[in-house]
């Protein structure tokens, strides 16, 4: 059921339970118009309906749990029915108890029918509502039935519904509540007046429960409420649950470290600092803050909740500086506004988006506090690199001002230098120089305009091409025009690991002397340029760069020697003499092609593969009609 109190009812409910303790969302349930919070339109609404006489036939209430659904269709109830010694007609106006109020509000009232449809599903329950409503009511003014969770009703019963609620007699009224308004059908909403009850606002609970906490006699410090409130997430009644267990975990007195300790919060200072390790990139620090919070008692899952929260508030208050909400604590106003002077939307967005990314992973993760270190850990890494827009514009900062410092270029243009592609000779490709600049000149401009920027995965200064002391020049001593020669200079060094990524996960844009662009694969490491870099230097004594392409490049080595392998293994089952026996036996299949120039080479080819040990002979049970 839906529970909200307000003000006033606190006041006369305080102390008023002959049958012992209620709990609080029970005890301060609103029990007219006035004491509903935050529910202003409707109330707004429904005033001016009785008071023109222009009551509907049937409401739909909608809106999250705890809002106060069923309490609005009771008290909706009582202002149809009321009448007092004064008043006997519907109003709004119940500051005093009428004939059938108290009835109403507990649930009891013969001509109030409330039912749960969650548990009356089904078309026989409405066959028997069909039934009750020709009879007039027994007491009241109308008969009223309340039927809550109504989306969970069966197909059939929304149908054989449909009729009454259209036309029903005119003593009865319909009441309906659900938290899954897009699954009643469009027929029934047609038919009904259709309020959404809003989330209450935190900082009016804070203060509602503040109020509620006077009250009961209780030491509640606003610090205290303020987490409450935001536990709630704009639920009343989960806001009162979350106070009363409050009051119970402190013994009758509820402060800051009891709440916290209760929900498993992390301290909202510890949280901004935290934020601010982060977007300095302080890794160490990250995780040693972090490591405090968890040894503290705080949930992975809450901590990077909270600091999406901060991502989100800093973002809020960046472009509406007033949006400060009167449930945020000193330190998260003050930072935050700091933090939103000095850190860019677009950083704040993409912390935004690996946040959210690490929230659904970190509850995913059989070891949360790992996952949640690794987020930590990737936002922090991040923290230094520049945003999309911001490495285009070192791009382009760094071209113009490389042809700025060029000298002129000649009537000619000159020739393509040896190892250097056409395209790059033209000044086509957005990443390179225009042609008059030389390949040092080119590689020497990007970096020195961007020197941190991701997109070249650089771990020297790009612009120094020279080989190291006592090296001679890479082009001379090791040449490296291709991948294959890439893959043989690490078969030379017995890298097996980087060999395999070379042959399996690069996709080769281009090459030159000292500067390879490169596409990857999508199960490529993300840190494999930067172990190219290292091993070319420790290799070859020549600082290398290696620069990711947006261009598609041509297929990995391996993708390459497969697509030749199938072409092979396709152009043999055109064979004849292949396709002949590929018929006489049943399920013989090709598993390689190989072409020899002679017989000689053949027979020595033959004997080769057999010694080492890739032709075999067939294993018992096995069949011997492969190719």
């Amino acid at each position: 059921m839906d529970d909200q109190a307000g003000p006033n009812t606190a006041v006369r409910a305080a102390g008023a339970d002959p049958d012992g303790y209620r709990v609080l969302a029970r005890k301060y349930r609103p029990r007219d118009f006035s004491d509903l919070i935050g529910q202003a339109p409707m109330v707004r609404t429904l005033t001016n309906a009785f008071e023109t006489g222009r009551i509907a036939q049937a409401w739909m209430l909608t809106g999250v749990r705890g809002v106060g659904k069923t309490t609005t269709a009771r008290i909706l109830a009582r202002a149809l029915n009321y009448q007092s010694e004064t008043v006997d007609q519907p109003t709004v106006e119940l500051s005093e108890l009428g004939v059938h109020c108290q009835a109403i509000m507990d649930g009891r009232h013969v001509d109030v029918i409330e039912m749960d449809a969650a548990s009356h599903t089904g078309i026989d329950d409405i066959r028997d509502i069909i039934e009750q409503v020709r009879y007039r009511p027994v007491a009241a003014r109308y008969k009223v039935y309340i039927i809550d969770e109504v989306h969970m009703l069966s197909t059939q019963a929304f149908n054989g519904l449909l009729k009454t609620l259209e036309e029903p007699p005119s003593h009865v009224k319909f009441i309906f509540a659900t938290t899954e308004i897009r699954k009643v059908p469009i027929t029934v909403l047609s038919r009904c007046q259709r309020f959404d009850l809003r989330r209450i606002d935190t900082a009016v609970l804070a203060e509602h429960f503040s109020a509620i906490a006077r009250q009961e006699a209780v030491e509640v410090d606003s610090e205290s409420l303020a987490m409450i409130a935001r536990a709630a997430e704009g639920s009343v009644r989960d806001g009162l649950s979350l106070l009363d267990q409050a009051i119970a975990h402190g013994g009758g007195s509820v402060d800051a470290d009891t709440v916290r300790t209760m929900l498993g919060l992390a301290d909202r200072s510890r949280v901004v600092d935290l934020f601010d390790r982060l977007m300095a990139g302080d890794v160490a620090a990250t995780l040693a803050q972090y490591r405090e919070q968890y040894d503290a008692g705080a949930s992975p899952l809450v901590v990077l909740t909270d600091l999406a929260d901060l991502t989100h508030l800093v973002t809020r208050l960046k472009f509406v500086p007033e949006a400060s909400d009167a449930s945020l604590t000193e330190i998260e106003r003050q930072r935050g506004a700091e933090f939103a002077t000095t850190l860019s939307t677009s950083v704040l967005s993409r912390t935004w988006q690996m946040l959210l990314k690490g929230i659904s992973e970190t509850e995913a993760a059989t070891r949360q506090s790992a996952a949640a270190e690794m987020t930590l850990i990737r936002i922090a890494h991040a923290a230094g690199l520049p945003s999309p827009e911001e490495a285009a514009k070192l791009i382009a900062d760094g071209r113009a001002g490389a042809a700025a410092d060029a000298p002129p270029a000649a009537s000619a243009p000159p020739a393509p230098q040896p190892g250097v592609s056409a395209r790059r000779a033209v000044g086509s490709d957005l990443h390179h120089a225009p042609q008059e600049m030389s390949p040092a000149t080119a590689a020497d401009s990007l970096p020195r305009a961007a020197p941190h920027m991701h997109l070249a995965h650089s771990a020297e200064p790009a612009q120094d091409t020279s080989p190291a002391p006592g090296a001679a020049p890479h082009a001379e001593t090791v040449p490296i025009r291709s991948l294959d020669d890439l893959v043989a200079l690490a078969e030379q060094h017995r890298d097996i690991a980087i060999k395999v990524q070379i042959r399996t996960m690069v996709r080769l844009v281009r090459i030159e002397p000292g500067r390879i662009e490169i596409n990857l694969t999508e199960d490529a490491s993300p840190t494999l340029p930067g172990e190219l870099i290292k091993k070319l230097r420790d290799w070859t004594g020549v600082k290398w760069t290696v620069a990711l392409s947006r261009e598609a490049g041509a297929p990995t080595l391996a993708e390459g020697e497969a697509a030749r392998r199938d072409a092979l293994v396709s152009d043999a089952r055109q064979d004849v003499d292949v396709a002949a026996i590929l018929s006489q036996f049943p399920g013989a299949r090709i598993t390689d092609v190989r072409i020899f120039d002679t017989e000689e080479n053949l027979s020595a080819d033959l004997v080769s593969e057999t010694d080492e040990g890739d032709i075999l002979p067939a294993a018992d049970g096995e069949p011997d009609d492969m190719l």
